[in-house]
Protein backbone atom coordinates (compact mmCIF):
# COMPACT_ATOMS: atom_id res chain seq x y z
CA UNK A 1 0.00 0.00 0.00
CA UNK A 2 1.66 3.07 -1.05
CA UNK A 3 1.81 6.72 0.67
CA UNK A 4 -0.25 9.99 -0.71
CA UNK A 5 1.82 12.36 -2.27
CA UNK A 6 0.65 15.02 -1.01
CA UNK A 7 0.98 13.54 2.27
CA UNK A 8 4.73 12.96 1.71
CA UNK A 9 5.71 16.42 0.41
CA UNK A 10 4.19 17.41 3.72
CA UNK A 11 6.94 15.87 5.97
CA UNK A 12 9.99 17.01 3.84
CA UNK A 13 8.67 20.23 4.21
CA UNK A 14 8.34 20.33 8.05
CA UNK A 15 11.78 18.77 8.34
CA UNK A 16 13.28 21.53 6.25
CA UNK A 17 12.03 24.07 8.42
CA UNK A 18 12.97 22.28 11.50
CA UNK A 19 16.92 22.39 10.19
CA UNK A 20 16.66 25.47 9.00
CA UNK A 21 15.40 27.04 12.32
CA UNK A 22 18.16 24.76 14.52
CA UNK A 23 21.11 26.50 11.91
CA UNK A 24 19.79 29.54 12.60
CA UNK A 25 19.94 29.24 16.56
CA UNK A 26 23.41 27.97 16.36
CA UNK A 27 24.57 30.77 14.18
CA UNK A 28 22.73 33.15 16.22
CA UNK A 29 24.47 31.68 19.31
CA UNK A 30 27.77 31.40 17.80
CA UNK A 31 27.51 34.99 16.99
CA UNK A 32 26.37 36.45 20.10
CA UNK A 33 29.01 37.85 22.47
CA UNK A 34 27.24 37.37 25.88
CA UNK A 35 27.18 33.76 25.88
CA UNK A 36 30.50 33.43 24.98
CA UNK A 37 31.35 34.84 28.20
CA UNK A 38 29.21 33.16 30.27
CA UNK A 39 30.62 30.04 28.73
CA UNK A 40 33.73 31.14 29.25
CA UNK A 41 32.96 32.04 32.53
CA UNK A 42 31.48 28.60 33.59
CA UNK A 43 34.66 27.37 32.23
CA UNK A 44 37.39 29.00 34.26
CA UNK A 45 34.85 28.32 37.22
CA UNK A 46 35.38 24.58 36.81
CA UNK A 47 39.03 24.31 36.13
CA UNK A 48 39.44 26.09 39.61
CA UNK A 49 37.37 23.62 41.56
CA UNK A 50 38.84 20.68 39.95
CA UNK A 51 42.76 22.24 41.22
CA UNK A 52 41.59 23.58 44.10
CA UNK A 53 39.20 20.41 45.47
CA UNK A 54 40.31 17.86 43.46
CA UNK A 55 43.11 15.78 45.55
CA UNK A 56 40.40 15.96 48.56
CA UNK A 57 37.80 14.37 46.70
CA UNK A 58 39.67 11.69 44.98
CA UNK A 59 41.39 10.93 48.74
CA UNK A 60 37.83 10.73 49.48
CA UNK A 61 36.21 8.77 46.95
CA UNK A 62 39.46 6.44 46.91
CA UNK A 63 40.90 6.45 50.40
CA UNK A 64 37.45 6.04 52.99
CA UNK A 65 37.23 2.04 52.34
CA UNK A 66 40.87 1.82 53.04
CA UNK A 67 41.15 3.53 55.92
CA UNK A 68 37.97 1.73 57.51
CA UNK A 69 39.37 -1.73 56.59
CA UNK A 70 43.32 -0.92 58.01
CA UNK A 71 41.01 -0.31 61.10
CA UNK A 72 38.81 -3.00 61.21
CA UNK A 73 41.81 -5.00 60.87
CA UNK A 74 43.58 -3.45 63.79
CA UNK A 75 40.96 -4.19 66.09
CA UNK A 76 40.94 -7.45 65.12
CA UNK A 77 44.30 -8.23 65.74
CA UNK A 78 44.10 -6.31 69.19
CA UNK A 79 40.97 -8.32 70.11
CA UNK A 80 43.45 -11.66 69.44
CA UNK A 81 46.57 -10.23 71.02
CA UNK A 82 48.79 -9.68 68.27
CA UNK A 83 50.16 -6.55 69.45
CA UNK A 84 52.93 -6.21 67.07
CA UNK A 85 54.43 -8.85 64.03
CA UNK A 86 57.50 -8.45 61.84
CA UNK A 87 54.86 -9.40 58.92
CA UNK A 88 52.91 -6.31 59.39
CA UNK A 89 49.98 -8.33 60.99
CA UNK A 90 50.19 -6.72 64.26
CA UNK A 91 47.64 -4.07 65.85
CA UNK A 92 50.09 -1.27 65.63
CA UNK A 93 51.07 -1.85 62.17
CA UNK A 94 47.46 -1.77 61.07
CA UNK A 95 47.00 1.65 63.06
CA UNK A 96 50.02 3.19 61.75
CA UNK A 97 49.06 2.25 57.93
CA UNK A 98 45.49 4.10 58.71
CA UNK A 99 47.25 6.99 60.45
CA UNK A 100 49.45 6.90 56.88
CA UNK A 101 46.22 7.19 55.19
CA UNK A 102 44.70 9.61 57.25
CA UNK A 103 46.87 11.47 60.15
CA UNK A 104 43.29 13.13 61.62
CA UNK A 105 41.49 10.01 62.18
CA UNK A 106 41.39 9.68 66.00
CA UNK A 107 39.97 6.07 65.47
CA UNK A 108 43.58 5.39 64.58
CA UNK A 109 44.92 7.12 67.49
CA UNK A 110 42.84 5.57 69.81
CA UNK A 111 43.42 2.33 68.68
CA UNK A 112 47.38 3.02 69.14
CA UNK A 113 46.40 4.11 72.57
CA UNK A 114 44.09 0.96 73.41
CA UNK A 115 47.74 -1.21 72.11
CA UNK A 116 49.80 0.51 74.49
CA UNK A 117 47.64 -0.69 77.15
CA UNK A 118 47.22 -4.27 75.87
CA UNK A 119 51.09 -3.85 76.30
CA UNK A 120 51.16 -2.76 79.42
CA UNK A 121 49.00 -5.43 80.57
CA UNK A 122 50.57 -8.27 78.94
CA UNK A 123 53.93 -7.78 80.13
CA UNK A 124 52.35 -7.81 83.80
CA UNK A 125 50.68 -11.31 82.97
CA UNK A 126 54.35 -12.28 81.71
CA UNK A 127 55.40 -11.35 85.18
CA UNK A 128 53.27 -13.03 86.79
CA UNK A 129 54.29 -16.54 84.46
CA UNK A 130 58.14 -15.86 84.85
CA UNK A 131 58.31 -15.10 81.50
CA UNK A 132 60.70 -11.94 81.32
CA UNK A 133 61.66 -11.82 77.85
CA UNK A 134 57.95 -11.82 77.06
CA UNK A 135 57.50 -8.71 79.46
CA UNK A 136 60.52 -7.12 78.73
CA UNK A 137 59.31 -6.92 74.69
CA UNK A 138 55.81 -5.91 75.40
CA UNK A 139 57.02 -3.15 77.76
CA UNK A 140 59.15 -1.88 74.70
CA UNK A 141 56.19 -1.44 72.76
CA UNK A 142 54.08 0.28 75.45
CA UNK A 143 56.99 2.69 75.81
CA UNK A 144 56.98 3.17 71.90
CA UNK A 145 53.57 3.87 71.90
CA UNK A 146 53.79 6.35 74.69
CA UNK A 147 51.80 4.47 77.67
CA UNK A 148 51.89 6.88 80.67
CA UNK A 149 54.80 7.37 82.20
CA UNK A 150 53.52 6.52 86.02
CA UNK A 151 51.91 3.12 84.51
CA UNK A 152 55.24 2.32 82.87
CA UNK A 153 57.43 2.77 85.64
CA UNK A 154 55.22 0.43 87.63
CA UNK A 155 55.47 -2.38 85.43
CA UNK A 156 59.03 -1.31 84.50
CA UNK A 157 59.97 -1.84 88.75
CA UNK A 158 58.29 -4.98 88.39
CA UNK A 159 60.17 -6.32 85.87
CA UNK A 160 63.58 -5.05 87.74
CA UNK A 161 62.99 -7.20 90.85
CA UNK A 162 61.97 -10.22 88.87
CA UNK A 163 65.46 -9.80 86.94
CA UNK A 164 67.10 -9.41 90.47
CA UNK A 165 65.47 -12.88 91.22
CA UNK A 166 65.38 -14.36 88.41
CA UNK A 167 68.84 -16.62 88.81
CA UNK A 168 67.09 -17.50 92.50
CA UNK A 169 64.39 -18.54 90.77
CA UNK A 170 65.77 -20.37 88.30
CA UNK A 171 67.81 -22.49 91.02
CA UNK A 172 65.18 -23.24 92.73
CA UNK A 173 63.40 -24.60 89.55
CA UNK A 174 66.22 -27.11 88.90
CA UNK A 175 66.36 -28.47 92.29
CA UNK A 176 62.41 -29.00 92.08
CA UNK A 177 62.94 -30.81 88.85
CA UNK A 178 66.08 -32.31 89.90
CA UNK A 179 63.88 -33.63 92.97
CA UNK A 180 60.90 -35.05 91.10
CA UNK A 181 62.89 -36.71 88.52
CA UNK A 182 64.98 -38.36 91.77
CA UNK A 183 60.63 -39.36 93.05
CA UNK A 184 61.43 -37.14 96.41
CA UNK A 185 58.06 -35.62 96.54
CA UNK A 186 57.71 -34.48 100.11
CA UNK A 187 58.44 -34.71 103.19
CA UNK A 188 61.60 -32.58 103.53
CA UNK A 189 62.51 -28.75 102.44
CA UNK A 190 64.34 -30.06 99.41
CA UNK A 191 61.86 -32.41 98.71
CA UNK A 192 59.93 -31.45 94.77
CA UNK A 193 56.76 -29.90 96.09
CA UNK A 194 57.89 -27.38 98.72
CA UNK A 195 60.61 -26.42 96.11
CA UNK A 196 58.46 -26.04 92.90
CA UNK A 197 55.62 -23.75 96.11
CA UNK A 198 58.84 -21.40 96.79
CA UNK A 199 58.88 -21.35 92.80
CA UNK A 200 54.98 -20.06 92.81
CA UNK A 201 55.03 -18.38 96.10
CA UNK A 202 57.38 -15.83 93.55
CA UNK A 203 55.89 -16.55 90.38
CA UNK A 204 52.37 -17.59 90.92
CA UNK A 205 51.41 -18.58 87.33
CA UNK A 206 54.99 -19.86 86.47
CA UNK A 207 54.28 -22.35 83.89
CA UNK A 208 56.96 -24.52 84.71
CA UNK A 209 56.47 -24.46 87.89
CA UNK A 210 52.55 -24.98 87.63
CA UNK A 211 53.64 -28.27 85.40
CA UNK A 212 55.77 -29.39 87.53
CA UNK A 213 54.17 -29.35 90.72
CA UNK A 214 51.36 -30.80 88.71
CA UNK A 215 53.41 -33.99 87.80
CA UNK A 216 55.38 -34.22 91.51
CA UNK A 217 51.15 -34.48 92.76
CA UNK A 218 49.81 -36.47 90.51
CA UNK A 219 52.60 -39.03 91.31
CA UNK A 220 52.29 -38.65 95.19
CA UNK A 221 48.31 -39.51 94.77
CA UNK A 222 49.31 -42.64 92.83
CA UNK A 223 51.45 -43.67 95.69
CA UNK A 224 48.80 -43.08 98.03
CA UNK A 225 46.37 -45.29 95.57
CA UNK A 226 49.41 -47.78 95.83
CA UNK A 227 49.22 -47.14 99.64
CA UNK A 228 45.69 -48.08 100.02
CA UNK A 229 45.32 -51.16 97.26
CA UNK A 230 48.20 -52.47 99.65
CA UNK A 231 45.88 -51.80 103.14
CA UNK A 232 48.29 -49.46 104.35
CA UNK A 233 45.97 -46.91 104.92
CA UNK A 234 48.05 -44.55 107.35
CA UNK A 235 50.64 -43.75 104.58
CA UNK A 236 47.63 -43.48 101.97
CA UNK A 237 45.82 -40.87 104.38
CA UNK A 238 48.97 -38.94 105.65
CA UNK A 239 49.67 -38.59 101.01
CA UNK A 240 46.40 -37.53 100.29
CA UNK A 241 46.57 -35.14 103.16
CA UNK A 242 49.76 -33.75 101.93
CA UNK A 243 48.36 -33.40 98.40
CA UNK A 244 45.13 -31.83 99.67
CA UNK A 245 47.35 -28.96 101.31
CA UNK A 246 49.50 -28.21 98.25
CA UNK A 247 46.50 -28.41 95.97
CA UNK A 248 42.66 -29.13 96.56
CA UNK A 249 41.57 -28.91 93.61
CA UNK A 250 43.53 -31.71 91.65
CA UNK A 251 41.86 -33.72 88.77
CA UNK A 252 43.54 -36.81 90.46
CA UNK A 253 42.43 -35.99 94.26
CA UNK A 254 38.32 -37.45 94.31
CA UNK A 255 39.66 -41.19 92.85
CA UNK A 256 42.76 -41.06 95.34
CA UNK A 257 39.99 -40.20 98.33
CA UNK A 258 38.05 -43.01 97.25
CA UNK A 259 40.40 -45.30 97.45
CA UNK A 260 41.90 -44.47 100.62
CA UNK A 261 37.74 -45.15 101.75
CA UNK A 262 37.40 -48.33 100.39
CA UNK A 263 41.13 -48.95 102.26
CA UNK A 264 39.30 -48.10 105.08
CA UNK A 265 36.00 -50.23 105.13
CA UNK A 266 38.40 -52.91 104.51
CA UNK A 267 40.89 -52.79 107.59
CA UNK A 268 37.37 -51.63 109.37
CA UNK A 269 36.32 -55.20 108.56
CA UNK A 270 39.24 -57.06 109.14
CA UNK A 271 39.80 -55.24 112.77
CA UNK A 272 35.80 -56.85 113.43
CA UNK A 273 37.54 -60.46 112.05
CA UNK A 274 40.36 -59.94 114.31
CA UNK A 275 38.13 -59.04 117.17
CA UNK A 276 35.95 -62.08 116.81
CA UNK A 277 39.05 -64.44 116.34
CA UNK A 278 40.40 -63.10 120.08
CA UNK A 279 43.17 -61.44 118.36
CA UNK A 280 42.92 -58.32 120.58
CA UNK A 281 46.38 -56.16 120.10
CA UNK A 282 45.59 -57.07 116.39
CA UNK A 283 42.36 -55.70 116.34
CA UNK A 284 43.30 -52.91 118.07
CA UNK A 285 46.09 -51.63 115.86
CA UNK A 286 43.86 -51.96 113.06
CA UNK A 287 40.68 -49.96 114.93
CA UNK A 288 43.45 -47.30 115.75
CA UNK A 289 44.80 -46.85 112.23
CA UNK A 290 41.27 -46.40 110.87
CA UNK A 291 40.73 -43.48 113.89
CA UNK A 292 43.81 -42.01 112.51
CA UNK A 293 42.18 -41.26 109.76
CA UNK A 294 38.30 -41.16 110.62
CA UNK A 295 38.39 -40.38 114.16
CA UNK A 296 34.57 -39.64 114.52
CA UNK A 297 34.13 -43.46 113.29
CA UNK A 298 31.49 -44.46 115.87
CA UNK A 299 32.01 -48.43 114.83
CA UNK A 300 35.61 -47.82 114.96
CA UNK A 301 35.82 -46.46 118.27
CA UNK A 302 33.12 -49.16 119.96
CA UNK A 303 35.48 -52.13 118.33
CA UNK A 304 38.99 -50.34 119.77
CA UNK A 305 37.15 -49.82 123.14
CA UNK A 306 36.10 -53.77 123.21
CA UNK A 307 40.07 -54.11 122.34
CA UNK A 308 40.99 -52.24 125.18
CA UNK A 309 38.67 -54.08 127.65
CA UNK A 310 39.21 -57.20 126.21
CA UNK A 311 43.30 -56.96 126.83
CA UNK A 312 42.23 -55.50 130.14
CA UNK A 313 40.80 -58.67 131.48
CA UNK A 314 43.25 -60.64 129.66
CA UNK A 315 46.02 -58.74 131.99
CA UNK A 316 43.91 -59.69 135.44
CA UNK A 317 43.57 -63.32 134.23
CA UNK A 318 47.36 -63.56 133.30
CA UNK A 319 48.06 -62.02 136.70
CA UNK A 320 45.85 -64.29 138.37
CA UNK A 321 47.66 -66.91 137.18
CA UNK A 322 51.01 -65.11 138.40
CA UNK A 323 52.09 -64.98 134.70
CA UNK A 324 53.20 -61.54 135.24
CA UNK A 325 55.34 -60.24 132.10
CA UNK A 326 52.32 -61.80 129.81
CA UNK A 327 50.21 -59.46 131.87
CA UNK A 328 52.45 -56.37 131.71
CA UNK A 329 52.69 -56.91 128.07
CA UNK A 330 48.60 -57.26 127.42
CA UNK A 331 48.64 -53.89 130.23
CA UNK A 332 51.13 -51.95 127.63
CA UNK A 333 48.88 -52.76 124.74
CA UNK A 334 45.79 -51.27 126.13
CA UNK A 335 47.89 -48.13 127.00
CA UNK A 336 48.91 -47.91 123.41
CA UNK A 337 46.06 -48.55 122.26
CA UNK A 338 44.06 -45.72 124.51
CA UNK A 339 42.68 -46.75 127.62
CA UNK A 340 41.51 -44.51 129.90
CA UNK A 341 43.61 -43.61 133.71
CA UNK A 342 40.55 -45.56 135.88
CA UNK A 343 40.46 -48.61 133.81
CA UNK A 344 44.43 -48.96 133.43
CA UNK A 345 44.23 -48.24 137.86
CA UNK A 346 41.45 -50.60 138.18
CA UNK A 347 44.44 -53.34 136.12
CA UNK A 348 47.04 -52.45 137.52
CA UNK A 349 45.14 -52.90 141.02
CA UNK A 350 44.74 -56.17 139.84
CA UNK A 351 47.97 -57.09 138.76
CA UNK A 352 49.15 -55.23 142.44
CA UNK A 353 46.79 -57.72 144.48
CA UNK A 354 48.18 -61.13 142.77
CA UNK A 355 51.58 -59.85 143.56
CA UNK A 356 50.54 -60.05 147.08
CA UNK A 357 48.88 -63.01 146.97
CA UNK A 358 52.00 -64.49 145.41
CA UNK A 359 54.18 -63.16 147.88
CA UNK A 360 51.47 -64.26 151.13
CA UNK A 361 51.23 -67.87 149.37
CA UNK A 362 55.35 -68.18 149.20
CA UNK A 363 56.19 -66.35 152.59
CA UNK A 364 53.25 -65.33 154.66
CA UNK A 365 53.76 -61.94 156.00
CA UNK A 366 54.18 -61.77 159.80
CA UNK A 367 54.17 -57.80 160.32
CA UNK A 368 55.45 -56.36 163.45
CA UNK A 369 54.11 -54.14 166.09
CA UNK A 370 54.25 -51.00 164.11
CA UNK A 371 52.22 -52.84 160.91
CA UNK A 372 49.73 -54.26 163.01
CA UNK A 373 48.99 -50.44 164.52
CA UNK A 374 49.02 -49.27 160.78
CA UNK A 375 46.67 -52.26 159.74
CA UNK A 376 44.36 -51.74 162.73
CA UNK A 377 44.39 -47.61 161.28
CA UNK A 378 43.26 -48.19 157.62
CA UNK A 379 40.77 -50.86 159.09
CA UNK A 380 39.50 -48.12 161.40
CA UNK A 381 39.35 -45.47 158.39
CA UNK A 382 37.99 -48.36 156.44
CA UNK A 383 35.01 -48.17 159.11
CA UNK A 384 34.82 -44.37 159.69
CA UNK A 385 34.26 -44.07 155.75
CA UNK A 386 31.63 -47.21 155.51
CA UNK A 387 29.75 -45.18 158.56
CA UNK A 388 29.78 -42.13 156.34
CA UNK A 389 28.87 -44.09 153.20
CA UNK A 390 32.10 -43.14 151.15
CA UNK A 391 32.59 -46.69 149.56
CA UNK A 392 34.99 -45.52 146.48
CA UNK A 393 35.05 -41.38 146.71
CA UNK A 394 36.60 -39.50 147.61
CA UNK A 395 39.58 -40.09 146.24
CA UNK A 396 42.01 -41.57 149.14
CA UNK A 397 39.25 -40.92 151.81
CA UNK A 398 37.27 -43.71 150.66
CA UNK A 399 36.74 -47.14 151.96
CA UNK A 400 37.63 -48.87 149.19
CA UNK A 401 41.24 -46.89 149.36
CA UNK A 402 41.98 -47.60 153.08
CA UNK A 403 41.27 -51.52 152.34
CA UNK A 404 43.16 -51.52 149.25
CA UNK A 405 46.38 -50.32 151.56
CA UNK A 406 45.26 -52.90 154.22
CA UNK A 407 45.12 -55.48 151.73
CA UNK A 408 49.04 -54.83 150.66
CA UNK A 409 50.21 -54.98 153.98
CA UNK A 410 48.64 -58.15 155.57
CA UNK A 411 46.30 -59.29 152.76
CA UNK A 412 45.61 -62.28 155.09
CA UNK A 413 44.59 -60.78 158.08
CA UNK A 414 40.98 -62.23 158.94
CA UNK A 415 40.03 -58.96 159.84
CA UNK A 416 41.20 -57.68 156.40
CA UNK A 417 39.53 -60.58 154.46
CA UNK A 418 36.26 -59.63 156.39
CA UNK A 419 36.43 -56.02 155.70
CA UNK A 420 36.46 -57.02 152.03
CA UNK A 421 33.81 -59.31 152.54
CA UNK A 422 31.54 -56.24 153.89
CA UNK A 423 32.21 -54.23 151.62
CA UNK A 424 30.98 -56.33 148.67
CA UNK A 425 27.54 -55.81 149.64
CA UNK A 426 27.82 -52.01 150.02
CA UNK A 427 29.61 -51.31 146.37
CA UNK A 428 26.11 -53.74 145.24
CA UNK A 429 23.83 -51.21 147.45
CA UNK A 430 26.04 -48.37 145.60
CA UNK A 431 25.43 -49.72 142.35
CA UNK A 432 21.96 -50.47 143.07
CA UNK A 433 21.00 -46.69 144.44
CA UNK A 434 22.95 -44.83 141.90
CA UNK A 435 21.41 -46.71 138.58
CA UNK A 436 17.85 -45.88 140.39
CA UNK A 437 18.80 -42.45 140.18
CA UNK A 438 19.86 -42.86 136.59
CA UNK A 439 23.49 -41.69 137.83
CA UNK A 440 25.12 -44.02 135.47
CA UNK A 441 28.90 -42.72 135.32
CA UNK A 442 28.47 -43.33 139.58
CA UNK A 443 26.67 -46.49 138.75
CA UNK A 444 29.92 -47.86 136.43
CA UNK A 445 32.29 -46.99 139.37
CA UNK A 446 30.61 -48.99 141.70
CA UNK A 447 30.38 -51.86 139.19
CA UNK A 448 34.09 -51.66 138.54
CA UNK A 449 34.92 -51.77 143.02
CA UNK A 450 32.47 -54.85 142.66
CA UNK A 451 33.71 -57.00 140.13
CA UNK A 452 37.45 -56.22 141.31
CA UNK A 453 36.51 -57.30 145.38
CA UNK A 454 34.49 -59.79 143.72
CA UNK A 455 34.86 -61.16 140.31
CA UNK A 456 33.69 -64.46 139.98
CA UNK A 457 30.32 -63.16 141.40
CA UNK A 458 27.52 -64.53 139.77
CA UNK A 459 25.32 -61.15 140.13
CA UNK A 460 27.69 -59.65 138.26
CA UNK A 461 26.13 -60.75 134.21
CA UNK A 462 23.01 -59.31 135.10
CA UNK A 463 24.48 -55.95 137.12
CA UNK A 464 26.46 -55.51 133.56
CA UNK A 465 23.61 -55.96 131.43
CA UNK A 466 21.04 -53.57 133.49
CA UNK A 467 23.93 -50.94 133.22
CA UNK A 468 24.23 -51.23 129.57
CA UNK A 469 20.81 -50.88 129.24
CA UNK A 470 20.49 -48.16 131.13
CA UNK A 471 23.44 -46.39 129.16
CA UNK A 472 21.31 -46.89 126.01
CA UNK A 473 18.03 -45.28 127.04
CA UNK A 474 19.64 -42.46 128.84
CA UNK A 475 21.89 -41.72 126.19
CA UNK A 476 19.53 -41.72 123.68
CA UNK A 477 16.84 -39.15 125.83
CA UNK A 478 20.47 -36.94 126.01
CA UNK A 479 20.75 -37.04 122.56
CA UNK A 480 16.79 -35.98 121.96
CA UNK A 481 17.87 -33.08 124.14
CA UNK A 482 20.83 -32.15 121.44
CA UNK A 483 23.31 -33.75 123.80
CA UNK A 484 25.61 -35.49 121.44
CA UNK A 485 29.00 -36.14 122.88
CA UNK A 486 26.92 -37.74 126.11
CA UNK A 487 24.99 -40.32 123.58
CA UNK A 488 28.42 -40.76 122.20
CA UNK A 489 30.02 -42.20 125.64
CA UNK A 490 26.61 -43.36 126.36
CA UNK A 491 27.26 -45.52 123.09
CA UNK A 492 31.19 -46.36 124.21
CA UNK A 493 29.57 -47.37 127.84
CA UNK A 494 27.16 -49.77 127.26
CA UNK A 495 29.13 -51.19 124.57
CA UNK A 496 31.99 -51.66 127.57
CA UNK A 497 29.35 -52.98 129.87
CA UNK A 498 28.30 -56.06 127.18
CA UNK A 499 25.71 -54.62 125.10
CA UNK A 500 25.63 -56.84 122.29
CA UNK A 501 25.91 -54.60 118.71
CA UNK A 502 22.62 -56.31 117.27
CA UNK A 503 20.68 -55.17 120.23
CA UNK A 504 17.94 -53.02 118.58
CA UNK A 505 18.11 -50.25 120.81
CA UNK A 506 22.48 -49.71 120.06
CA UNK A 507 21.79 -49.94 116.21
CA UNK A 508 18.77 -47.43 116.83
CA UNK A 509 20.86 -44.95 118.86
CA UNK A 510 24.29 -45.86 116.59
CA UNK A 511 22.35 -44.94 113.26
CA UNK A 512 20.83 -41.34 115.13
CA UNK A 513 24.41 -40.75 115.83
CA UNK A 514 25.79 -41.71 112.17
CA UNK A 515 22.61 -39.38 110.88
CA UNK A 516 23.34 -37.03 112.89
CA UNK A 517 27.56 -36.86 112.03
CA UNK A 518 26.57 -37.07 108.25
CA UNK A 519 24.30 -33.74 108.78
CA UNK A 520 27.26 -31.94 110.08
Amino acid sequence: MSRHPDHEDAAHAALRRVRREGRWWWVQAWQSRRIWRWALLVAVVVFVLLVAFGRPLANWFWNEPQVEQLLDRGDRALAAGRLTAADGSGAREWYQAALALDSDRPQARAGLARTARAALRQAGAALDAGDLATAQRALALARELQVPQRDYDAVARRLREHQQDGAGIGALLGRAESALQAQRLDGSDDSALPLFQQVLARAPNHLRALEGREDALSDLLQQARDAAARGDVAAAAEQVRRARGFDPGHVDLPASEAALNAALEARLNEAQRLLRRQRWQAAGEAFQSVLATRPDDTAAQQGQQRAIEALLASAARLAADFRFDLAGQALASAEALGANGRQLDTARQAITQARQAERALTSPPAPNARGKREVVALLRRFDEAQARGDFLSPPGRSAYDALREAQAMAPRDPRVRAAAQRLIPDTGACFEDHLRGNRVQAASACLEAWQTLSPGDAALTPARQRLAQRWLAIGSERLGQGDVEFATLALQMASRWGAGSSAAEFQSLQARLRDIGAQR
